[in-house]
């Protein structure tokens, strides 16, 4: 980017922070500025299926049910749910109690402009809405097959027409009792279900903004959150403020051993959001959002590869000039798996298990995270994170995640054989195009030429490169999958032949892991699931419907001034997914911070 361009850019991205009134100093608001890498694709609950849209909307809408901020290991509490839900003793039917008193922000599709109490009706009509084939959700495999009645309730869609798809129509295993009970009936048992009621596009939905709004829905958010949409400039920023109509929810009053001594009870028992407003500014490039984190215009970021050094000393510590600065440092392992894809319908890589094998053998994982991550990371045998319950101690045994040139080259000549001749030229695509993408696409494509392949390079816009993955455009692609949900089938629906092409972008298809995946399905937490869990992964390892890389290890930074910081594995980057309304902000640090640095 030219200098010029990332003033501009820069100059923009403050504009955006500031008040109306002249500035933060000269106004009573407290603002908490985020940053994302990536444009957002949608604001409709119902639509949104990736990390940068989720971290957005979920400050807007409520599930049924959400993580405790504190407490780990991770503990599923009620958010718009009164209690948990009382379950049969077959386990088919889930009774849920609804908060009374909980109002959708106040918006212009409502009567007088008023937000109206939530009901019960209301998740039934955004997971009818989900089902119905017109709507175009990138999220039905979240209920295909689960509840009773809602299958048929697709299918009666694709026969309707658009404007006249009645969603009064009855679905057997989805009623509201009343104005406070939701009613859930299951095909067979679904034990994870609860874990799928803490996932945003499961959260409720207002048919008044659905119809008023339509196809712009996208860009007018209607929810129950902490927080409101106020301006959206596409490209440039976001910015959200208080929603007057939140319903009372206080700070945890307890949590994990050492969060009193770290200051993380200081706020227990007061009511939330602390902040008056959320400004997230789009930040692609690497340089200038590490610029903005030092002078103090962004709150909380990520380190970028090439300022590793200067944040983080030996031993993993922060630097002298960070700690002068009173930033602080977390890190963990996050429930994540990076790959290089493969779209198995390609007439050439789908029957050429010898050509997948020998591009997996081309990347040197050891060299991948040490030169993209500063060596924040772990080599991916397979598709379970190391950090998750499940994940198979013995993986790389078998595992076709091999750095071997030779065995590559060797490999391609059996590919040559079954191709019939030489092989054509593959197109890569990269989920992204900023500076960082385009050296790790360089990486990509150097290793699989000097095994002897031709590849052109394709760089994407988020947006862009998403829709791609969604029609089944890409050919050969980098991806990963951030875990929604501390529980290993999340990851099994990567590979699940029902869940193509999205999120199952490869187009894998295996009857045997299949069976697998859908016999788990109806299994309690157990030794035997996960001996289920670890046989489906075998299996995908043999196939090769992708090359694992690797694993991330994430270190998030934040300024001194943001209070009540804890991160959260399933939450990624671990900011926003919802957490914005427990931080506290010391508008007095961030001035002295400003004066000193800025």
């Amino acid at each position: 980017m030219k200098f010029s361009s990332i003033v501009l850019t820069t100059m923009l991205l403050l504009a955006a922070g500031c008040d109306r009134k002249g500035g933060e100093g000269e106004s009573d608001e407290i603002v908490l500025q985020h940053r994302l890498r990536a444009k957002v694709q949608s604001l409709d609950a119902a639509n949104i299926g990736d990390t940068i849209s989720h971290g957005v909307a979920s400050e807007i809408f409520d599930c049924l049910y959400t993580y405790h901020y504190l407490k780990r290991p991770y503990l599923i509490v009620p958010q718009l749910a009164a209690q948990m839900p009382e379950v049969s003793e077959d386990g088919l039917t889930y009774t849920i109690r609804i908060k009374e008193g909980v109002r959708f922000a106040d918006d212009e599709c409502f009567a007088g402009g008023k937000g109206r109490e939530l009901k019960a009706s209301d998740f039934v009509f955004a997971w009818k809405r989900i089902a119905d084939v017109k709507a175009l959700s990138k999220n039905w495999w979240v209920f295909d097959d689960k509840i009773a009645g809602l299958d048929e309730f697709r299918e009666y869609t694709q026969t309707s027409k658009k404007d006249e798809v009645d969603y009064s129509r009855p679905v057997e295993g989805l009623t509201a009792a009343d104005d406070y009970t939701l009613v859930i009936k299951l095909k067979r048992a679904w034990p994870q279900i609860l874990y799928v009621l803490t996932y945003l596009p499961t959260a409720p939905a207002a048919k008044e903004a659905v119809d008023y709004y339509g196809k712009d829905l996208i860009n007018h958010p209607v929810g129950t959150g902490a927080f409101k949409l106020k301006i959206w400039h596409r490209g440039s920023y976001i910015e959200m403020v208080r929603n007057p109509n939140f319903r009372e929810e206080l700070y945890p009053s307890e949590g994990t051993e050492g969060d009193a001594e770290a200051g993380l009870l200081r706020d227990a028992g007061k009511r939330m959001p602390f902040v008056d407003r959320i400004v997230w500014r789009i930040v692609p490039e690497d340089q200038p959002r590490w610029l903005m984190f030092e002078q103090g215009d962004i709150d909380i970021t990520s380190i970028p590869k090439d300022n590793y050094g200067q944040a983080i000393a030996m031993g993993r510590e922060l630097t002298a000039s960070m700690k002068e600065r009173n930033i602080r440092l977390d890190a963990f392992k996050e429930p994540d798996t990076f790959y290089i894809g493969f779209n198995m319908e390609d007439p050439v890589l789908g029957v050429n298990k010898p050509l997948r094998l020998a591009i997996s053998c081309a990347f040197d994982r050891e060299k991948w995270i040490e030169l993209f991550y500063n060596g924040r990371g772990d080599v991916a045998y397979g598709f379970i994170p190391p950090c998750m319950p499940g994940y198979d101690p013995n993986v790389k045994e078998g595992s076709r995640t091999e750095y071997n040139p030779e065995k590559a080259k060797r490999l391609l000549e059996q590919a040559r054989e079954i191709n019939g001749g030489e092989l054509p030229e593959f197109k890569l695509t990269m989920q992204g195009t900023d500076t960082t993408y385009r050296q790790m696409g360089q990486f990509l494509s150097r290793s699989l030429q000097e095994i002897g392949l031709d590849v052109e390079m394709e760089y994407l816009d988020w947006p862009t490169y998403l829709e791609k993955l969604r029609t089944k455009g890409v050919q050969i692609y980098q991806s990963g999958w951030i875990a929604d949900y501390p529980d290993v089938e999340n990851f099994l629906q990567i590979f699940y032949s029902k869940r193509s092409p999205w999120p199952n972008s490869s187009n894998y298809s295996n009857p045997e892991y299949d069976g697998l995946v859908e016999q788990a399905a109806l299994m309690e937490d157990s030794p035997q699931r996960t001996q289920l869990y670890r046989k489906a992964e075998r299996i995908v390892m043999e196939d090769a419907p992708c090359a694992f890389m690797f694993h991330r290890i994430f270190y998030v930074m934040y300024h001194d001034w943001v209070g009540n910081f804890k991160p959260n594995a399933y939450r990624p980057d671990s900011f926003g997914y919802g957490l914005s309304k427990y931080y506290r902000v010391d508008v007095a640090k961030r001035a002295a911070y400003h004066k000193k640095y800025k």
